[in-house]
């Protein structure tokens, strides 16, 4: 007897939910993802202001932080953490999501959510053309950042504990764990 596969869900399906519901659209499947704890709304917002100051005082385009829609084809809609779009590339900025791969992602992993974000998500970002995929571990006090080249993400800088990483599209751009991790 063959299995029976699962229904898979599409665009359409995603937009018919309530605004604010809490759902990724992540390779056809509606994955609910629960409110994040306070440490790791602490780290989002350490690192979205440090990001924001660095951007805004360059002009280079704009930052975003979660709850925000990433549609990348009819069966991925992400909601990453924080996200970072040129200003040359603003256009794909509309006004019920983003269309498109953002130049800069950063999703901070948290247990109902890790395995998406190091497996499938990884790879759809990799394959749509995030250039660079920061994955913050506030369990393990650390940031990877991976660089995307032709087509392939490569971990460009890793820092654990303690130590600083920097950024490949935001020239320039470091962050020490130290800025990441403050707070309670």
């Amino acid at each position: 007897m063959p299995a029976l596969k699962e229904k898979s869900h599409n665009i359409k399906d995603y937009k018919l939910l309530p605004e604010g519901a809490p759902y990724q659209l992540i390779e056809g499947e509606l994955v609910m993802t629960p409110a994040p704890n306070p440490r790791h709304q602490i780290i989002s917002a350490n690192l979205f202001k440090t990001i924001t100051k660095y951007v805004d005082e360059r002009k280079e385009g704009i930052v975003l932080y979660s709850p925000i829609d990433i549609y990348l084809d009819n069966e991925n809609v992400y909601q990453p953490d924080i996200v970072f779009i040129q200003k040359q590339r603003q256009e794909i900025i509309k006004d019920d999501g983003i269309y498109g791969a953002p130049d800069l992602v950063v999703e901070i992993l948290s247990p109902s959510t890790a395995y998406y974000d190091l497996r499938k998500k990884f790879r759809v970002y990799e394959k749509y053309g995030v250039r660079e995929y920061w994955i913050v571990d506030p369990e393990m006090g650390s940031v990877e950042v991976y660089f995307n080249e032709k087509g392939r993400f490569t971990l460009t800088g890793k820092a654990e504990g303690k130590g600083e990483v920097e950024s490949t599209v935001l020239k320039g751009f470091k962050v020490t764990l130290n800025e990441v991790f403050s707070g309670p």
